[in-house]
């Protein structure tokens, strides 16, 4: 079950068709942090954005008011319960009058140490990370992408990832795995659904300044990039806002390694 709510929309148009921003927009997760400045990229280029959270509804209203433009929604779903992709995709489908990007941005993240956890905690941690970090977001990309195929318009779908991926998650072993799984996810479907005008492209974080890594955010983690920072969570929501673009359709199937040289492979 989802619940919602929504600003008055006009009549949904082709936009996509159009070549003009107009369009539909699912950002997952969107309450805060990067989710939050996503959803402002988007908005702030004309398209209407749908706002998920699966709790924090207070954090995601106030995004929601923060987006300029019209017919924007709020949908709550808790996207580790198996089905919730389907009533999410179908409610973003009735409330804006269809989807033509794609943002999976829901992710949890809980530390499980192997050398510290007990084998129960272990076992939670893994099941609960692979719940919303992959299983969620390739139901939320199945159906949007069996919808945009309905249309037969096209759409982009783009995946919020992680350098972790690359260079490790010793104390959040599957986040890190969650999230190799996902570019390969991406990957998988960008070959999948070109034939049907579908580009699917992920990004790879390394930190970011959010509210979720604050107490993180030490000397040493911004030293790990040569510019001396970390990323704002609007340096990664151009990077997505550019791959849901159509002048990076032949960058569908890319990993775009968001991370200031921090990582470099």
């Amino acid at each position: 079950m989802s619940d919602h709510h929504t600003n008055p929309a006009p009549a949904p148009t082709d936009a996509r068709k159009e070549g003009r921003a107009g369009r539909n927009v699912l950002v997952t997760g969107a309450s805060r942090g990067i989710g939050r400045a996503i959803a402002l990229a988007f908005a702030e280029q004309g398209d209407r954005v749908a706002v998920h959270c699966a709790s924090r509804p207070e954090e995601a209203e106030r995004t929601l008011r923060r987006l300029p433009g019209h017919g924007h929604a709020l949908l709550r779903a808790d996207l580790g319960e198996p089905g919730a992709a389907a009533g999410l995709v179908a409610e973003v489908v009735d409330r804006l009058g269809g989807i033509d990007v794609v943002v999976n941005n829901a992710a949890v993240n809980t530390p499980h140490p192997p050398e510290s956890t007990p084998y129960a905690e272990w076992r939670r941690a893994w099941e609960s990370t692979f719940a919303v970090n992959v299983f969620a977001a390739a139901d939320v990309s199945y159906l949007a992408a069996r919808h945009m195929i309905g249309r037969g318009v096209g759409g982009h779908i783009v995946n919020v990832g992680s350098r972790g991926a690359y260079k490790g998650e010793p104390d959040h072993p599957a986040y890190g795995a969650s999230k190799a799984a996902l570019h390969s996810l991406g990957q998988s479907l960008a070959v999948a659904l070109a034939p049907h005008g579908i580009t699917v492209a992920s990004v790879a974080p390394g930190f970011v300044a959010t509210e979720r890594v604050a107490d993180r955010l030490t000397e040493r983690v911004r030293a790990q990039s040569p510019f001396g920072r970390v990323a704002s969570p609007e340096e990664v929501a151009a990077a997505v806002r550019y791959l849901a673009s159509p002048e990076a359709v032949w960058s569908s199937g890319a990993v775009l390694d968001v991370n200031g040289a921090s990582h470099l492979r």
